[in-house]
């Protein structure tokens, strides 16, 4: 028996954030970006787990969290939109494309990116980076 599958790709969890972060990308400092999002990728993909009926789950304050550290860390002036960037795509890739395969195990037939189980980490991510924005210290390790 031959089993079909389907991939969704959500508009709210990832198109319009992926956006978002694509135009943030230029008029953020690349190395601290390139380095906290893939700190997020690696956690996220360790965190994140397959839930029947649900599909791919992380934590969702975990994200938001540890990018809004990364980029306090890293990101000087630009704390705020490397908090974003590190957040959405660390866990679209890390939560979402690195366990694809994991989600097909699930035999629910479709895959689905930035959906339920990762869509409010990355709503969060959005909220962090706005109140980040507002009280937005002047340190950093590498600025």
């Amino acid at each position: 028996m031959r089993q079909e599958y389907g991939l969704a790709i959500n508009l709210g969890g990832t198109i319009i954030p992926t956006g978002v972060s694509i135009y943030l990308l230029f008029k953020a400092p690349l190395l601290p970006t390139l380095l906290a999002t893939t700190l997020i990728i690696l956690i996220c993909k360790f965190l994140t787990r397959p839930v029947p009926g649900r599909g791919l789950a992380i934590p969702m304050i975990i994200p938001p969290v540890l990018a809004t550290a990364f980029a306090l860390l890293l990101g000087g002036d630009f704390a705020p939109q490397v908090a974003y960037i590190s957040g959405v795509l660390g866990t679209l890739i890390g939560g979402d494309l690195l366990n694809l395969g994991r989600a097909q195990k699930l035999g629910a037939g479709i895959a689905s990116i930035g959906g339920d189980g990762v869509f409010d980490g990355i709503f969060l991510v959005g909220i962090f980076s706005v109140v980040l924005t507002a009280i937005s210290p002047p340190f950093s390790i590498l600025w």
